[in-house]
């Protein structure tokens, strides 16, 4: 920062000549006068001179310059706090202009890396700019919390400064968007998520969620990470994942099941849709199906979650046999069920407008087939063996 013996002249003109004759009549700065102060002010910030430096030179130079003989010291205070002032407004309106575009240009970066809508040569020349180097890999954490983060909000800051001070600026960029915290930091830098990880659902008193995209090379990679972290949250959601943090490497497996819509959709219709005869309709005997599966197929336990008797759980799952013709008990017809009911979970079936089977009609035949890796959707890892 420069002192007060390197501010050009060029930014203290006018300055003395202003004092003296406002001193020496008792008058306030003229408008024309305080004008041309917030413009060397201005000019100064856009310099980028430090203010603590330009205001010792006004004050050195009230001291030193000329004032002339018919002023008093209350009278040249006065001039001189007016003449400072409308430097320093000045000075600080610039800063805050500066300030708005270097947000303005960030943001813009943000969103076109974030969504590859740029060239990506030039994308990586402009992400140097913000301390990215985007020829090698990076991954993407995305945090939400109980409410919206805002850019520059109390929180996100906090967890920034924890950031920054435990690692510094090692090609780490942090930034809010749509409501969420995004961290993206070089893919071989595995501790730098895990940490961010640890700050967001600190700060958010244990009622938030991270994600963590896998790492991936360049500028579309960052597109990717950062759009694979964001449909962890989104299965999070749809299966009541409470997982705090969720890694889209551990969760492969949806995509892999959601890819063919429409053989899922047929899937859970031909195989859960015989639910809808039950009384009370299917979504109990759902419930039931999904904490069987999530508790390791283990009757006590699952019933247990649900506050049910043993006796009233086993109940439910004969009924369930009974009614698709698959019996969740025996490991080969397991997977076909466990399926079902991820994709159901994953499609949101049954809701009020799921399609019914016509009354009287049977239940729907399975043919038990080999063993097939086995999915808990209640924490997301898959397992290699059928049963449970």
């Amino acid at each position: 920062m420069a002192s007060q013996q390197d501010v050009p002249d060029e930014y203290l003109d006018g300055y003395v000549e202003a004092v003296a004759d406002a001193s020496a009549t008792g008058r306030r700065l003229t408008r024309d006068e305080l004008d041309a102060r917030r413009a060397l002010g201005e000019r100064a910030a856009e310099a980028g001179l430090g203010l603590r430096a330009l205001v010792a030179a006004h004050l050195a130079r009230t001291h030193t310059g000329n004032l002339g003989t018919r002023v008093t010291v209350d009278a040249v205070v006065a001039a001189g706090a007016q003449a400072i002032d409308a430097f320093a407004e000045g000075y600080e309106r610039a800063q805050r202009q500066t300030m708005r575009r270097e947000e303005a240009a960030r943001r813009e970066f943000i969103d076109d890396l974030l969504y590859g809508r740029s060239d990506l040569g030039q994308l990586a020349e402009r992400a140097e700019r913000f301390g990215l180097r985007l020829a090698g890999e990076h991954a993407i954490a995305v945090a939400r919390g109980d409410s919206a983060y805002e850019e520059g909000d109390t929180v996100a800051r906090e967890i920034e400064r924890a950031v920054i001070a435990r690692f510094g600026n090692r090609n780490i960029l942090l930034t809010t968007k749509e409501g969420r915290l995004v961290c993206i930091a070089p893919g071989d830098q595995t501790e730098v998520l895990t940490y961010f990880a640890k700050q967001a659902y600190a700060a958010a008193d244990g009622g938030g969620q991270v994600a963590i995209g896998r790492p991936q090379s360049g500028p579309g990679g960052v597109v990717q990470s950062y759009e694979e972290a964001l449909g962890a949250l989104d299965l999070a959601t749809r299966l009541d994942l409470d997982t705090p943090v969720l890694r889209s490497a551990d969760l492969l497996v949806y995509p892999v099941l959601t890819r063919d819509r429409q053989a899922m959709t047929d899937l859970v219709h031909n195989t859960l849709g015989p639910l809808h005869h039950a009384r009370g309709g299917a979504q109990p005997l759902i419930d039931t199906l999904m904490a069987y599966f999530d508790s390791g197929c283990v009757s006590a336990e699952a019933a247990r979650q649900l506050s049910l008797s043993v006796r009233a759980f086993t109940y439910r799952l004969a009924r369930i046999h009974q009614l698709t013709g698959i019996d969740p008990a025996v490991p080969a017809d397991r997977y076909t069920l466990q399926t079902a009911v991820i994709g159901a979970r994953l499609l949101g079936w049954p809701t009020e407008s799921s399609p019914r089977p016509p009354s009287g009609s049977a239940p729907s035949q399975h043919v038990p087939g080999g063993a097939a890796p086995s999915i808990l959707a209640g924490n997301g890892q898959t397992s290699t063996s059928a049963t449970c």
